[in-house]
């Protein structure tokens, strides 16, 4: 990298991009001398599924290419495995959103006689019912639980903490995790995170995230569509889902046009033949 001349934020930024694909790998259990073309089109999905954007992504890509072109000429490999991988088209798109019935789905598919799926089950109960980001799941403490009364602290963006009711269903999935969690012995300054691997003895990262539960991106779209339609206040969704903007939440919380006409065919005072 030196001898390319890039500025010390380049090289930064291209040593965070390898390191975010090799924490890949190694939750993945590939050596990276190894990796072939399928292994980058899973990282790449990982990438857009934690909410990376296009951009962002062709630029790790890159970084990843250059990582491999360095061991090519080095001699550690034999032939660049990134020579088909394409970057992304740079297009924005708004991520679906699931019924309840395929969010119950979704839990229920759930092996718990595997190790971590009960994990796996807190895990998505507590981004759907709670409409949380990513990164503050992997961040979330014990200290932040406040199960008994219903709600969880949570350190948003910007480190602006808010406070998020927590449904019993999402609280009892937390407390039978504590069970299986209890079992592990995190590392020194790890303790206090709720969700940690077992392997590794610490907080789980969003990659690993995005690996054992891909549907995580939809869920806080999901959570925040269906208070809407349930006739929550969008104030009161903006302030759950930490949005610095209304307007920011006017858009995710985007619903479809037959909702909007029965809605205002139902509540336009107009229309309510008792008047």
């Amino acid at each position: 990298m030196l001898e390319q001349g890039l500025s010390e934020n380049t090289r930064a930024a291209y040593l965070h991009d390898v390191q975010t694909y090799l924490s890949f790998l190694s939750d993945e259990g590939i050596d990276p001398l190894c990796a072939k073309l399928d292994n980058f089109h899973r990282f790449t999905l990982a990438l857009y599924d934690i909410g990376i954007t296009p951009r962002s992504i062709c630029r790790v890509l890159s970084g990843v290419r250059s990582f491999y072109r360095f061991l090519l000429v080095d001699g550690y490999i034999e032939t660049d495995p990134t020579a088909l991988l394409e970057s992304p088209k740079k297009s924005i798109h708004l991520p679906e959103v699931l019924t309840l019935e395929e969010v119950d789905a979704i839990i229920a598919a759930i092996d718990l006689s595997q190790p971590f799926g009960q994990r796996d089950r807190a895990m998505i109960e507590v981004l759907y019912s709670c409409g949380l980001r990513v990164s503050e799941l992997c961040n979330l403490k014990m200290p932040d639980l406040f199960l008994e009364e219903g709600f969880l602290r949570v350190m948003g963006k910007g480190s602006k903490e808010r406070l998020v009711p927590v449904s019993p269903r999402a609280a009892e999935e937390l407390r039978l995790w504590f069970i299986d969690r209890a079992a592990i012995t995190p590392k020194p300054g790890e303790e206090d995170f709720v969700f940690i691997s077992e392997r590794r003895r610490s907080r789980l990262s969003r990659i690993t995230v995005f690996h054992n539960l891909r549907q995580y991106a939809v869920l806080r779209h999901t959570f925040a569509t269906h208070l809407l339609q349930g006739g929550a206040n969008l104030r009161a969704i903006q302030a759950m889902l930490g949005h610095e903007s209304i307007v920011t939440t006017e858009i995710y919380t985007h619903i479809d046009r037959t909702f909007l006409r029965q809605q205002v065919l139902e509540c336009f005072p107009r229309n309510n033949k008792d008047l």
